[in-house]
């Protein structure tokens, strides 16, 4: 029988495939200012429909498959790479982690244990201690990088209760705020914790956990014969851009024996600027903190980490052994991130992290982090100069939300003026926003961390503000 080579192409071959990417890649990027930012309202279910296929025996030319990428199936989307793209919490997806993963994709180098690859492994190390600098945490912590916040959560709660409630952990309560976001709810579900264990209290004006009312929920728990043993606030909520207090609950936390985490997925990488670490201030004393490096270190999706301040409490959580594993680092000075981390076979993540910030340095990142604080503070001002519109929550980062004004309105006649506004300026598909509810009132969100994002895209939002309201008559 003889052997098939159809996988193993030439190095003339690859270099042509790699070409065409290249040329696609680049002519998306160059004209990534006039490519529209929302084309799902007009996604063809027909085409759709059609998508759904049986494997095929037969293999395609890749220039059709990549017409198919580029021209077919990336217009059925939201465009996030955009600078007009001011929803949710966007990134922009530098194209340097994107060759980063080209190269460790091709060398394919594990790195789930250091005696593998232990340079690849220590370059990852030193992104973690990079990031455990930026937040300001100590020589003790260690680290990982996930696939995203979601995870990093869920590690995070599990290593919370493994160190304070061991295996009877059925009895264990969680308190985190109804801002807080949706994936800290679910870690905990999948975690093992009953629904009725996640108090989920309810903040106040401006958005932010209530240190009292948490104590007082805390001590009506012990009443009932509950364990309180994890305490969760915010570096930046998703809905609102809210900081929690961070210093109150971190002391509330070591008073009552509490593991205290904080969400930092959007709003921990701003403790890199004076202004943001100044309005995180306690995050550096948190148990645990989750980084989202692809959204405000602007990288691509499926970039995430964990962050502990006592890295031992890591290990001694995900630690597990296997015959057929080499030995593992008895030196401090070095990791094996299986030791650390839910994952044995895990992709060369680092490298994303790492080629960015060695090619232009953490002053760079600063810079552009300040960069989206001003445009923040300077589409407020707008906003707060038209009398149709108020700020209701304001930007404590880059993140805030208005609505329509409430004066002689109903909720419900305010809330679909809200809609109105936001339904016009998405459909002259220069900008994007987004929106959420709280406190029953309908907020549209503006969330400005696409690395792209200048002071121009902020002039047209303005404009088309201002033209929305004149064409609706508010």
């Amino acid at each position: 029988m003889q052997p098939t080579k159809a996988l193993e192409l030439t190095g003339e071959n690859y270099t042509q495939l790699m070409h065409a990417v290249v040329a696609r890649v680049v002519d998306f990027i160059e004209h990534i200012n006039t490519h529209p930012i929302d084309l799902t309202h007009e996604a063809d279910p027909v085409f759709l429909r059609g998508m759904i296929e049986p494997a095929p025996e037969t293999g395609t030319a890749f220039a059709g498959l990549l017409d198919f990428i580029f021209d077919k199936a990336s217009k059925e989307s939201l465009n996030p790479t955009s600078p007009g793209f001011l929803g949710y919490v966007p990134g922009g997806g530098l194209l340097h982690a994107g060759m980063a993963d080209v190269i460790s994709n091709a060398l394919n180098r594990y790195v789930g244990v250091a005696a593998v690859a232990p340079a690849f492994v220590q370059m990852e190390a030193n992104v973690i201690r990079w990031f455990c600098d930026i937040i300001g945490y100590p020589s003790t912590a260690r680290g990982f990088l996930t696939s995203g916040g979601s995870m990093a959560s869920l590690s995070a709660l599990i290593t919370a209760r493994h160190v304070n409630l061991g295996e009877d952990f059925l009895g264990g309560v969680i308190y985190v705020s109804d801002q807080v976001h949706h994936c800290v709810n679910k870690a905990a579900l999948l975690a093992g914790f009953p629904r009725a264990n996640i108090r989920a209290l309810p903040c106040d004006a401006n958005y932010r956990l209530d240190p009292a009312r948490v104590k007082a929920t805390i001590d009506a728990d012990r009443a009932r014969g509950l364990t309180p043993f994890m305490l969760v606030g915010s570096a930046g909520t998703t809905n609102t851009g809210a900081v929690d207090p961070l210093q109150a609950l971190h002391k509330l936390a070591k008073q009552e024996g509490l593991w205290f985490h904080v969400d930092g997925a959007y709003g921990g990488f701003f403790c890199m600027t004076a202004r943001g670490r100044q309005k995180l201030a306690g995050i550096e004393k948190a148990d645990s903190v989750v980084l989202d490096p692809h959204k405000t270190l602007f990288l691509p999706y499926g970039t995430g980490a964990l962050l502990v301040h006592e890295g031992k409490h890591l290990k001694s959580t995900h630690s597990s052994v296997g015959d057929y594993m080499p030995p593992m680092q008895d030196d401090d000075a070095f990791v094996d991130f299986c030791e650390l981390s839910p994952e044995l076979t895990r992709p060369f993540r680092g490298l994303r992290v790492w080629l960015p910030i060695k090619m232009h340095g953490l002053a760079t990142f600063r810079a552009y982090l300040d960069e989206k604080l001003d445009l923040a503070q300077w589409i407020e001002s707008k906003i707060n100069a038209m009398p149709a519109l108020e700020v209701v929550a304001p930007a404590e980062l880059s993140i805030l939300g208005f609505t329509v004004t409430a004066r002689g309105k109903s909720l419900d006649e305010r809330n679909a003026q809200s809609r109105q506004v936001l339904t016009y300026i998405n459909k002259k598909n220069r900008i994007h926003l987004t929106a959420t509810t709280a406190k029953g009132v309908y907020i549209i969100r503006i969330a400005i961390s696409v690395f792209r994002t200048h002071r121009d895209r902020m002039e047209m939002l303005v404009e088309d503000l201002e033209e929305a309201l004149e064409v609706l008559g508010f």
